[in-house]
């Protein structure tokens, strides 16, 4: 299994796309910013490339390219509140560190190596 969803997650997925009248899928993503190196994308998925990963869990599904793979794979992703944010939350095992304000990360060495090879 590439990542894990919980129901907290797979919830706020399936009502996100019901409120906005269409979509298949969240399409996750990894870009370069911040203070550590790397955050998390979130976007709608309409349609699944070929190539692409699918995820199903609780009747929810998730989308992924390969080059977001190597950043997420054995993630859990997850839907928590704390205090007056709600938000998505990776519980990612290729994290090394953070950045203090919680954004951005930074990659263990073996996450980096596996990157730097494809």
């Amino acid at each position: 299994m590439t990542i894990t969803l919980t129901e907290s997650a797979a919830k706020q997925i399936q009502a996100q796309l019901t409120k906005r009248g269409r979509g298949l899928a969240l399409r996750i993503g990894v870009k370069k910013v911040g203070c550590s190196g790397y955050a998390y994308t979130y976007d709608y998925a309409d349609e699944i490339p070929t190539g692409d990963h699918l995820f199903e869990a609780h009747n929810a599904k998730v989308v992924f390219d390969d080059a977001t793979l190597p950043y997420i794979k054995g993630s859990r992703l997850d839907f928590v509140t704390d205090g007056l944010r709600q938000m998505f939350k990776f519980d990612n095992p290729n994290i090394d560190s953070m950045c203090g304000c919680g954004e951005s990360f930074n990659l263990t060495g073996e996450a980096k190596k596996y990157i730097a090879q494809a």
